[in-house]
């Protein structure tokens, strides 16, 4: 198997990850405890979540192979896998504290951080490859809505 390909299922695989794990930690709330949420009017459906977690985490995993396969050092592939890592464990770990510990505050807290660090990722992949950046831009809005909506719940509930 090649090198490149490696990259890309390391990369996709990463990503999925991410989502598999962070449903674990929702697991243990959606069916319950959410669903008794006081909730704002632009709450999506739930059926909806999943599928666009899905694709954002594909999309994800597919910006991180392009700007590895377009760096030129050792160092900058380093500082993307870091990057990446800390963009995946404050994305599992917003799960864990709105969902698993059922509180929107500190997800809330932990949300604005994660919208940091994606922006942060935007930034430093545009500089190894534009698309590679572009393809981060609908996780960062979805997850500005996300922020939008955890606020909501907080203050409604």
């Amino acid at each position: 198997m090649s090198k490149k390909a490696l990259t890309l299922i390391f990369s996709l695989l990463g990503s999925l990850a991410a989502g598999a794990l962070g449903g674990l930690f929702t697991a243990s709330s959606v069916s319950s405890w959410y669903l008794e949420l006081n909730k704002p009017f632009f709450n999506p459906p739930s059926w909806l979540f999943s599928p666009v977690w899905t694709l954002l985490y594909l999309l994800i995993g597919v910006s991180l192979f392009l700007a590895l396969n377009r760096a030129k050092s050792i160092i900058v592939k380093q500082n993307l896998v870091l990057l990446f890592c800390v963009q995946w464990v404050l994305n599992v770990f917003w799960t864990f504290l709105f969902f698993y510990l059922r509180s929107p505050f500190l997800g809330l807290l932990e949300i604005i951080i994660l919208i940091l660090v994606i922006i942060l990722n935007i930034t430093y992949f545009y500089k190894q490859r534009k698309l590679s950046a572009y393809l981060l831009i609908p996780y960062l809005l979805w997850v500005i809505f996300a922020a939008n909506l955890n606020l909501a719940i907080w203050r409604l509930n």
